[in-house]
């Protein structure tokens, strides 16, 4: 069955673009590890929540949650990831939804919307922010690619859309931390940052020196409904974190 699986999402995967280079590849797995790793260190009070996972590719962060006992509904944009996400957890509810042009056809709410490594790929970030907030009873978890800078900033760029894990308009972003973390303020009543950064280049620890422009730097947010009393999170945005 595994083995069917994985034959059929290479499959799917390959209409458009190899395993390799969207969401098979060694280096994105190793990607996903730790800031799942790192997720978990938070001690956020995840078991047995409902979760809205947005953007899920093929599910590489979907089972963090079914391990935790949740019930998860996740959503995609493209259809070939649809296809191979339905195919590695048929169990599960999973849509169809783009948050650049999010429509009212998910219904419901949930305890925890899950929004890693997808808001630099949108066109709209703000809309997109302002959907999941109003889908969200009690946390989003937010993980994306940000610019250096104090300045608040959206920072569009272009991205391939050929490609399966970028944009699927060829427009993507790189905000800086104060334009997400103050957009987070104007929808949630809580926001944190946390006092460590994944154990993985792509996460800075001292923000007081930029890195070259090429580079992918990445932040963790989370926004909550009610305060938390979490010793790995701040409320405000942190000019040096440590690795967890």
């Amino acid at each position: 069955m595994i083995a069917a699986v994985k034959s059929a999402v290479k499959k799917v995967l390959g209409i458009r673009t190899s395993p390799r280079d969207a969401f098979l590849n060694d280096a994105y797995i190793r990607h996903d590890k730790r800031r799942q790793e790192h997720l978990a260190s938070l001690g956020l009070d995840l078991a047995g929540s409902t979760v809205l996972e947005v953007g899920a590719g093929i599910g590489s962060h979907t089972g963090f949650f079914l391990d935790r006992g949740c019930k998860v509904n996740s959503t995609e944009p493209r259809r070939e990831n649809l296809e191979a996400l339905r195919l590695r957890y048929p169990d599960i509810e999973v849509k169809q939804l783009d948050l650049d042009n999010p429509d009212n056809s998910l219904e419901g709410h949930f305890d925890i919307v899950y929004c890693y490594g997808v808001l630099y790929h949108l066109k709209d970030p703000a809309r997109a922010l302002e959907f999941m907030s109003s889908r969200c009873d009690g946390m989003l978890l937010l993980e994306t690619c940000v610019s250096f800078g104090d300045e608040e900033a959206i920072n569009s760029c272009e991205e391939p859309a050929d490609i399966l894990s970028q944009s699927i308009y060829g427009q993507g972003c790189r905000p800086t931390r104060p334009w997400i973390y103050n957009k987070l303020k104007s929808e949630f009543e809580f926001v944190y940052m946390p006092i460590t950064q994944p154990n993985h280049e792509q996460f800075p620890l001292d923000w007081s020196t930029p890195q070259p422009a090429e580079e992918l730097t990445r932040s963790v947010f989370i926004a909550s409904r009610k305060p938390l009393r979490n010793e790995s999170l701040v409320a405000g945005i942190p000019m040096l974190q440590r690795r967890h």
